[in-house]
């Protein structure tokens, strides 16, 4: 798979298990994302896909690198509907 086309799937798996914060973007915890079934067998490495989807700013979170367990309350925001 391609970087952009996990870019995409991720940005899908946002909308699916996210919802709308206060300012109207899509928001997900990341222990929601990195706990999902579907999330797991799609994206072999789910923190890479973040930070590459974050380097092209499809989505934001606070901090470099988000690790389960110890960022799970962390808010993955989609910046792009």
């Amino acid at each position: 798979m391609n970087v952009d086309h996990e870019v995409t799937l991720l940005a899908e798996e946002i909308r699916r298990l996210g919802s709308k914060n206060a300012d109207g973007k899509t928001s997900v915890k990341f222990g929601v994302l990195f706990n999902d079934d579907k999330c797991a067998n799609l994206f072999e490495a789910l923190v890479g896909t973040l930070k590459a989807a974050k380097r092209k700013k499809i989505i934001t979170f606070d901090g470099e690198l988000l690790l389960q367990g110890v960022h799970d309350n962390v808010d993955v925001i989609l910046l792009q509907d």
